[in-house]
């Protein structure tokens, strides 16, 4: 049978969600929870890559297994029995034979998490921004993506993908006590977009550029049009929907 799995991880003390082969990963510290637990090799596929100190609330991936009723009931508490504490495992799915966590996502939501006062417990949980910023230009500069479907110009150079078309649904800020949260939805996303558009987005913030210069840059489909790419631990995968179809 095949199994959906869906966890939250904070991703300082890991080199991404992919296995490396001289690094720690998520992907390694759970397949090797599950071989211990289940006795038998679990090959696990996630969603999607999340990089070296980005963070995840809402993370799916899948694996494959025969689990009786009862362990099937009990493997997420035994996993969070055994995992350490930066990794947490919030449910356990029966799923269809061919779904899989990351062709069959139909949409994914980030967060990018900004301080503007300085706070030495989350400095690995935020990104510490001490320039002043205008969140309504950042706002309205955020919304003009929502008018395009080509973005290579946030994309990671020489990015190895077929097409740098996503469609995004939602892209807005909202301000906190200590700063301000970026919430932006898509169906898909390319390597490092989400910490380009925040970049880019913060210098309209500054006043470096205008609001309507997103549309020049966004049409120039050039990575170096683009602003500055942001810290990773200021960024998390929220949530990841799927098709009720999928679960059994």
């Amino acid at each position: 049978m095949r199994y959906f799995l869906t966890l939250a991880y904070n991703g300082t003390a890991f080199h991404g969600w992919q296995r490396q082969p001289n690094a720690i990963s998520v992907q390694q510290a759970l397949e090797e929870a599950l071989r211990t637990l289940l006795r038998e090799p679990i090959a696990i596929v996630g969603a999607g890559r999340t990089d070296t100190g980005v963070h995840a609330k809402g993370m799916v991936a899948h694996f494959e297994a025969n689990l009786s009723v009862e362990i099937l009931e009990n493997l997420p508490y035994l996993l969070n029995r055994f995992l350490k504490e930066d990794i947490v495992i919030y449910r356990l799915e029966k799923v269809k034979t061919d779904a899989h966590a990351r062709f069959d996502a139909t949409m994914r939501t980030y967060e990018y998490h900004l301080g503007f006062r300085k706070n030495p417990f989350k400095q690995q949980l935020y990104y510490y921004f001490h320039p002043s910023v205008s969140l309504e230009k950042m706002d309205q500069a955020a919304q003009i993506l929502l008018e395009y479907e080509d973005f290579e110009a946030f994309a990671k150079t020489h990015s190895d993908v077929k097409t740098f078309l996503c469609n995004i649904t939602k892209a807005h800020w909202e301000s906190t006590k200590e700063g301000a949260i970026f919430t932006i939805t898509a169906n898909r996303f390319l390597r490092n977009m989400v910490r380009s558009i925040v970049g880019t987005l913060l210098e309209v913030g500054t006043g470096k550029i205008d609001v309507a210069d997103m549309h020049k840059i966004i049409k120039s489909k050039n990575r170096g049009e683009a602003g500055f790419s942001v810290p990773a631990s200021g960024l998390y995968l929220t949530e990841i929907k799927y098709p009720q179809n999928i679960y059994i």
